[in-house]
């Protein structure tokens, strides 16, 4: 065993007991998750994918980043006030977040550089323009001083600092514009410093009409709009300086359920504050004098190393409007028809005759939508009860659960609060539902319900029969159109017993018993993967053949990273495809040379989790709503099921594993010192994506 200690880490004094523990052999998990945006990234600078599309990588990188500082990093804070232990990497959160600065700092050049240097100037030359400042043309700034004076100057509400205008709360993520004032106001005040607030009522991105511009695309951005004309806000006063700064904040909400009596009341309380909890970040217009960002530092109380300079918009997440505003098919990618399976307008029949296995995006969504609707409209249908995670604004689902309860069914909904970033629109949800006589569940104390389920109790004759549906991915009708998921609708009878169980179970009526098909977090999931990496580890030393093969967003479990290393060590050759964060360090010699880890980035988000173990011959293929993390494994409610028809497991293996290992344009491969690679064809070997392929396949 040959392990290379890096010397940033101290020896690991459990190492001398179990080697797999040394530190040396395990990433950051947040600063591997950082290192995915570099991957989106560089989506936007292939000038193979279409130039819009390239925008739209650009906006996701920046938006990724936005929700790293308000969860990772807001949490690594929590732990570093709490002074947590360090994880299986030895990484003390400072010195982890001292990482996340260095690295994010390049993440930020290289966003604004691959704006400025190329997307702005690439979709200037096809006719869609972005105009900075400098280049308005007089009738240009005519245009946009009168919208500023007529539309944007009456809702803003400029603060000048003085005693008794102390600095104002700024609200997390909001674009605001510090003023340097010379001169006296109407009261004979001197003025110093002044903040302009943009409302979030304000578009940020403004379309000059074609008449003015001249061009059909042309646009600016609502800050340099305000940059422009803020004299206006203070007449009599001459403005010396005008700089766009914007503060991100921890969003993580942090509610002990077990103190108090209603969680929903709870999180109501707790999303009041969500945009004023403490700063992470500051991001403030690259010439922004030294001075005033001290200022602003200490009034956020933030060190140094949060200030990250910007040289463009501060928000430049917000230009996702311009894709959607420019309906330019030449520049975006070329849509596609989803496949709808044979039998969808009858769906009992269909699936009592056979399972129906689901691929989206390339599938359609609208069987789930169809098994729905048709059970809320069917007299023989007496009762349904669904988890709801992230079901998205003005959904067909919560339509059809509400339909069905009005004709009489017994619905229950299992709703997620602690969604993240969706407690709001879900606290609606359940409010919405119990109006409409569904049963709302909240889940469990302690454990979020991550599970993706769908039960349907059907009369036939003289019994009752169970329909289900178990998926990968949300009841979400949008994400179904651009993530990557498995659905498994089925009248199986052991599957719908065990979804009935673990329905029980949420409702608090059911012991955790032993389920015959399922694993389910937290009870057997995290052993049921190690019991399957520990077979194939058997099978290995025993001379048989061995393999696993296992696709997820993200890996972190330090036992189940062990159980991998020795897996590795005794012969077992892994290919593990994971998307984002991957604390697993493949290639060391000794422990993990078997193992490879690559990272497809493409058109669709990668979001299925497909774990299949070759069980000497006799394949075990598991699709699950669980990654390896953790929390998933241990502290949330998640299912993992079987694809029993032996064609159906052909289909995901085909499609979900072997498609992805033969990619050679769109995966990045894990290096043993952390870099990803991106892989290109070999001398004479034809280019292979995965989703061009299902594409073609699937989609026609």
């Amino acid at each position: 065993m040959n392990i290379q200690l890096p010397s940033v880490a101290p020896v690991d004094p459990t190492a001398e007991r179990d080697p797999l523990r040394d530190r040396s052999l395990y990433f950051n998990r947040e600063v591997s998750q950082l290192d995915f945006n570099f991957r989106v990234l560089a989506q936007a600078m292939d000038p193979q994918v279409p130039l819009l599309e390239r925008l739209r990588y650009l906006c996701i990188s920046c938006t990724n980043l936005d929700e790293f500082f308000e969860i990772r990093a807001g949490t690594l804070h929590h732990a570093h006030d709490l002074g947590l232990a360090p994880g299986a990497d030895g990484l003390a959160p400072a010195t982890v977040l001292t990482r996340i600065h260095d690295r994010a700092a390049e993440l930020v050049q290289q966003q604004y550089a691959c704006w400025n240097d190329t997307l702005r100037p690439a979709l200037a030359e096809s006719g869609v323009r972005v105009l900075a400042r400098e280049a308005w043309s007089e009738q240009q700034t005519e245009w946009l001083r009168t919208c500023f004076r007529d539309e944007i100057m009456p809702v803003l509400s400029p603060l000048g600092l003085d005693p008794a205008h102390p600095f104002p709360k700024i609200l997390n993520k909001s674009l605001n514009i510090v003023v340097v004032l010379e001169g006296k106001d109407a009261f004979g005040r001197a003025g110093h410093l002044a903040i302009v607030r943009a409302p979030r009522s304000l578009p940020r991105i403004i379309q000059i009409p074609q008449e003015v511009s001249g061009g059909e695309h042309d646009f600016v951005f609502l800050s340099a709009m305000l940059s422009a004309f803020v004299d206006e806000l203070f007449p009599g006063m001459r403005v010396k300086g005008a700089y766009q700064f914007r503060v991100t904040r921890n969003s993580e909400l942090l509610v002990d359920e077990e103190e108090v009596d209603n969680i929903a009341l709870a999180l109501r309380d707790e999303l009041v504050g969500r945009g004023y909890l403490r700063a992470v970040r500051l991001e403030i217009a690259e010439q922004c004098p030294d001075a005033i960002v001290r200022t602003l530092l200490e009034n956020f109380d933030l060190p140094e190393h949060a200030v990250y300079r910007i040289n463009g918009p501060v928000n430049l997440n917000r230009v996702i409007q311009v894709y959607d505003l420019v309906q330019r098919p030449d520049l975006k990618f070329t849509p596609f028809q989803a496949r709808l399976p044979v039998g969808t307008e009858a769906m009992f029949d269909t699936v009592a005759q056979g399972d129906m296995l689901l691929h989206h995006p390339f599938d359609a969504f609208t069987p789930v939508l169809e098994l729905l609707r048709q059970a809320a409209e069917d007299p023989n249908v007496l009762a349904i009860k669904q988890t709801l995670y992230r079901a998205g604004k003005d959904s067909p689902i919560v339509e059809h659960l509400v339909q069905a309860a009005r004709n009489g069914k017994d619905v229950t909904a299992v709703v997620e609060l602690r969604a993240r970033f969706d407690e709001e629109a879900n606290l609606g949800l359940a409010d919405r539902l119990q109006e409409a006589g569904v049963q709302v569940v909240y889940g469990v104390v302690g454990y979020k319900t991550h599970a993706k389920m769908l039960l349907i109790v059907r009369r036939e004759g003289r019994k009752l029969r169970r329909y289900v549906h178990l998926g990968t991915g949300n009841y979400h009708t949008g994400t179904a159109r651009v993530y990557t998921d498995i659905g498994l609708i089925t009248a199986d009878a052991d599957i719908g017993a065990d979804v009935h169980m673990v329905f029980q179970q949420l409702s608090g009526l059911a012991p955790a018993t032993k389920l015959k098909c399922l694993l389910q977090s937290p009870f057997t999931l995290h052993s049921g993967v190690l019991k399957r990496i520990d077979r194939e580890t058997r099978h290995a030393r025993a001379g048989k053949p061995a393999r696993i093969i296992a696709k997820m967003n993200a890996l972190n479990e330090p036992q189940v990273v062990r159980a991998l290393y020795r897996a590795s060590q005794a012969g077992v050759e892994i290919d593990l495809i994971v998307r984002g964060a991957c604390t697993l360090r493949p290639g060391v010699e000794g422990v993990s040379d078997r193992i490879r880890v690559r990272s497809i980035v493409g058109r669709f988000l990668e979001h299925h989790r497909v774990y299949w173990f070759a069980n000497d011959g006799e394949p075990d293929l598991l699709c699950s709503s669980a990654d390896w993390l953790e929390r998933n494994l241990l502290r949330r409610v998640e299912t993992c099921f079987p694809v029993r028809d032996p064609s159906q497991a052909q289909r995901v293996y085909d499609e979900a594993l072997d498609n992805y290992l033969r990619d050679n344009v769109s995966a990045w491969m894990l290096q043993p010192d952390g870099r990803y690679e991106r892989l290109q064809p070999a001398e004479g070997e034809p280019p292979h994506s995965a989703q061009a392929t299902l594409l073609a396949k699937i989609c026609g």
